[in-house]
């Protein structure tokens, strides 16, 4: 698997899937790290790891910017996106080129508690003030609207009576990297998605 990542922030999903490649137990390549922020730590990552990374500014022209970001995958070689953290919209052309092939985690159980708004410590937020019993990750197929794409992969978490929304995030946080990995491994294996082709 050849995978493109975007991030916007440390990318933390991103670490353990490199981490999982470079020990052997993902049979994969990470062509190219992308960052809607120009200090995002996880370009530094990339490049103490040499992989290609990319400052990709979206705020000014999103269509330019939607149009250079299909390109530079296709370039690279990229087979699959995986996003790990990355806080904007993708656009209709790299929607399209990749159609099927986008990858995101959610820290939650989607349907439950996404959508726009829905990031970070508000899911958790949400969870806690709808008193669910039960909260988690989600892996999903990445469509035109936030958190909406078909859900491949999940895992759960228990949400604990007297938690508190940060307790509930280091839980969660801390089941979504092996989550990520397990999800590209059954891919990887033909098992999830019609596997490499």
């Amino acid at each position: 698997m050849k995978l493109g990542f975007m991030a916007s922030n440390n990318g933390s999903s991103l670490r353990a899937i490199v981490a999982a490649i470079k020990s052997g137990a993902l049979a994969a390549q990470a062509r190219l790290v992308v960052s809607n922020r120009k200090d995002a730590p996880v370009l530094a990552f990339a490049r103490k790891h040499d992989i290609a990374a990319l400052f990709l500014p979206t705020i000014h022209d999103p269509d330019v910017a939607d149009a250079r970001l299909a390109q530079v995958m296709q370039d690279a070689g990229v087979e699959w996106i995986v996003l790990s953290g990355y806080l904007r919209k993708l656009g209709p052309r790299t929607l399209a080129a990749y159609e099927g092939r986008i990858l995101n985690i959610h820290p939650a159980l989607l349907p439950r508690h996404g959508g726009a708004g829905l990031y970070g410590r508000r899911v958790h937020d949400a969870v806690i003030a709808a008193g669910d019993p039960v909260t988690g990750a989600s892996v999903h197929l990445v469509d035109g609207e936030y958190d909406h794409g078909r859900v491949i992969a999940r895992v759960e978490v228990p949400v604990v009576p007297d938690d508190t929304a940060a307790d509930v995030e280091r839980r969660v946080v801390s089941a979504e990297p092996a989550l990520f990995v397990e999800t590209l491994q059954a891919i990887e294996a033909g098992h999830l998605l019609g596997g490499r082709s």
